[in-house]
């Protein structure tokens, strides 16, 4: 029993390794054709693509990975509520707010409490991103309000709300810029190795693997996926509180997304501005699905997607290739993905239906063999 219990394990293990392979190459071969069909050199692109993400130590340390953490919390934070069936669109938002409370803590209780502001600072953008995804929580349960209109109106709120805080509570005392004051140095996270690399990616790494384990081990977890797979069924079994489930799942979802805008605001920038996020939570929804909705597989998902962004800001100012060509590979890689899903479903439907059934669906369809 342990033999296939270890052999089941490194089939999954190679299948994961072939399949980032595949993605690599995918993602290679689309950015040489849109280049290409744009005019430009594809192979002076492939190199400045590689170069700007992992040519170099700096690369990968400096860019990659600091590109990375955000997008591996974000799309933990998607991942956490699509599995629950909980289409949470505002972990933008949630980062914001998170980004926000941070700040705000860091500024004004860094004398005051030390090194232990740092923790104090993690933990308010975690709560203020769970209270912000706890509204159109909120609003779904108590109303049937869907969670896709109210999550995306949640978003403008906190853009609007960041851009009010740093003209007016959190500016700089000079009023001239749209920004908050850089904040103390005891609420800045420690750097890795003298490179730009914090100890927030390890802590987004630790949440990957916190939240594996939550979701395979614990009663809490199960009645996650239950609900998830089937609300309906798991509402007609009488043993799991689907409302009271899936608004937890938008409180986690929301901490995980908050807790990005606080690494984001502590380690890269300092400061608090109005375009804090270029985008994190919107490209965190490709970030998980990608990861197929798996912690630990949108973890590397997650690299994956900071490597992407780290290289397409290289080729742009080696190459001349704008940068935008990399949201047209994400969205590409979503559909290859989705695509491949879509496939490998309707195998496993009928090879498990029995040569009578793949007969019946041949004749229906027309196919005489």
């Amino acid at each position: 029993m342990l033999g296939l219990r270890w052999r089941g394990a490194w089939q999954r293990a190679a299948r994961t390794v072939i399949s980032a392979a595949v993605l690599a190459l995918a993602a290679a071969g689309l950015v040489a054709l849109l280049a290409a069909l744009g005019g430009h050199d594809p192979i002076r692109a492939l190199d400045a693509l590689w170069r700007g993400s992992l040519g170099s130590q700096y690369s990968v340390f400096s860019a990659t990975l600091v590109r990375a953490t955000p997008l591996v919390l974000t799309g933990l934070a998607v991942a956490v509520a699509f599995t629950a069936g909980v289409m949470n669109i505002s972990a933008e938002g949630q980062l914001l707010v998170g980004g926000a409370a941070a700040t705000a803590v860091g500024l004004t209780l860094a004398e005051t409490l030390g090194w232990l502001v740092i923790p104090c600072a993690l933990g308010s953008g975690a709560i203020a991103g769970a209270a912000w995804a706890g509204v159109p929580g909120w609003l779904r349960r108590r109303f049937g309000v869907l969670e896709v209109i109210s999550t995306i109106m949640m978003n403008f709120v906190a853009l609007y709300l960041v851009g009010y805080l740093v003209r007016g509570p959190l500016q700089e005392p000079l009023r001239i810029y749209p920004q908050s004051p850089p904040i103390p140095d005891a609420a800045m996270l420690p750097l890795l190795g003298g490179t730009r690399l914090h100890v927030g990616f390890p802590l987004a790494l630790l949440c990957a693997l916190g939240t594996w384990w939550a979701l395979r081990a614990t009663a809490a977890g199960f009645r996650v996926r239950v609900v998830g797979a089937s609300p309906e069924a798991a509402h007609s079994a009488g043993l799991v509180d689907v409302r009271a489930t899936t608004f937890r799942a938008f409180l986690v979802s929301g901490g995980l997304a908050g807790l990005a805008g606080a690494v984001e605001v502590m380690g890269v920038t300092y400061s608090l501005y109005e375009n804090l996020s270029p985008g994190y939570g919107y490209t965190a929804i490709a970030v998980a699905l990608v990861g197929a909705l798996n912690p630990l597989l949108t973890a590397m998902s997650g690299i994956f997607f900071g490597a992407l962004e780290a290289g397409a800001a290289a080729m742009q100012r080696d190459a001349g290739v704008p940068s935008v060509l990399a949201t047209v590979v994400e969205a590409s890689l979503i559909l290859l993905v989705l695509a491949a899903s879509v496939r490998q479903l309707g195998f496993l439907r009928r090879r498990s239906a029995g040569p009578a059934a793949i007969a019946a669906t041949d004749l229906d369809t027309g196919d005489r063999r």
